[in-house]
């Protein structure tokens, strides 16, 4: 029997209705949990059951967030702080990405340590701060960080400018690494002397870190803002050198055929070292070495440090027509660069050349045919 319209009505509005219901239950939030309380204190007082101001059974926090940084942090101040500590030490309660494990461990003892009063610098701040830095620490302003609290405090006693103080503090010094501490404290008392903008000091750091890294025992004593930016800007010509010759090197691999490796084949002979006898030695652990010069890199650092162009051979190495070699002196761990050599494909010495392409020594000759005789290299008199 066939239904009414009515009926039909009713049970079309029934279906709607319970469509309706279950899209409401798909969409519907989630009830939010309740703040974990437990956890919190649980992980604020991880590693430090003995130092603890407060019982954690005492905790009766009137907090509404469910945010767990925020509730760790509150649980860190009732657990540990009787004194008020700048936000610089609290922040580590809030985030920690991008730290590894030993360096959370390490903010975090800072932490518990000023909050309960204790010296700072005797307990954990030696390594890095003098007494008068963790004072300035301890007092730094409400919107730096951990690292930049540190890089203010070190500049405030070298300076009494907090402008200058702070341009270093939120500049790239203080994101360098902990390793080099040393090395950027010096450069922080540079820009306290000679004063320039962040973005100078930015652009600066990272020609003194690629500078560091090429010569560890880099140091500016007696340096100038002038100098160190002419140095910079001829850092800068090398780096647009290197680019043109690995765009060329990349370039002639594609065209063969093959994938850049990031270094031309270049000659097939080996490097070669060779330390002088007992009777020959003119200073202790003296040794020379001949190497040859196979990535953009090498190539324009040679060039910057002997003050001649042999970058400008660069295509002639991609293509094989030649091979450009460093001969170096070692002295216990000591390095100086001596001659630059060019051999073209039969192995035979095209040209040899100096600092300023000044000619070879006689001295410098005779390492030359040692190396020559040891590899079967035609050597000329140029």
């Amino acid at each position: 029997m066939a239904k009414s319209t009515i009926k039909r009505r009713r049970e079309a509005e029934r279906e709607r209705i319970a469509c309706y219901e279950a899209t409401l239950r798909r969409v519907q939030r989630a009830p939010r949990p309740a703040p974990d309380f437990a956890r919190a204190l649980n992980d604020a007082g991880q590693g430090f059951a003995g130092v603890m101001a407060r019982e954690p059974e005492a905790w009766r926090p009137m907090l509404k967030t469910r945010d767990a940084a925020r509730l760790q942090l509150a649980a860190a101040r009732h657990l540990f702080a009787l004194y008020p500590v700048p936000y610089a030490l609290e922040e580590i309660w809030l985030d920690g990405s991008g730290l590894d494990a030993d360096e959370i461990a390490l903010r975090r003892r800072w932490y518990v340590v000023a909050a309960r009063g204790r010296s700072l610098w005797k307990e954990e701040a030696r390594t890095w701060l003098s007494r008068k830095e963790v004072h300035w620490f301890l007092n730094s302003p409400g919107d730096l960080g951990f690292d930049e609290a540190i890089w203010l405090a070190v500049a405030r006693s070298y300076t009494g400018d907090l402008g200058s103080a702070l341009r270093i503090a939120r500049s790239k010094i203080a994101r360098t690494p902990r390793a080099g501490f040393v090395f950027w404290r010096e450069v922080a008392r540079f820009f306290c002397v000679n004063v320039a903008t962040i973005a100078e000091i930015d652009d600066l750091c990272d020609y003194l870190a690629a500078r560091r890294e090429r010569e560890p025992g880099y140091s500016l004593n007696g340096r100038t803002l002038a100098s160190l930016q002419r140095q910079m800007a001829e850092w800068h010509r090398d780096l647009e050198t290197i680019a043109r010759i690995e765009a060329a090197r990349r370039r002639a691999f594609r065209a063969a055929g093959g994938e850049p490796e990031g270094r031309w084949a270049g000659s097939p002979l080996d490097d070669w070292s060779w330390k002088p006898t007992a009777g020959e030695v003119r200073v202790r652990k003296e040794q020379f070495t001949v190497t040859q010069l196979v990535t953009a890199d090498e190539l324009v650092a040679e060039s910057r440090a002997m003050h001649h162009c042999v970058s400008s051979y660069a295509q002639k190495c991609i293509s094989g027509q030649a091979s450009i070699w460093s001969l170096r002196r070692c002295v216990e761990g000591n390095i100086k660069r001596l001659l630059t050599i060019e051999l073209n494909r039969q192995h035979h010495v095209v040209q040899v050349r100096g600092h300023g392409n000044r000619l070879a020594t006689a001295e410098e000759r005779q390492v030359l045919g040692r190396w020559a005789k040891a590899k079967a290299i035609a050597l000329s008199e140029r």
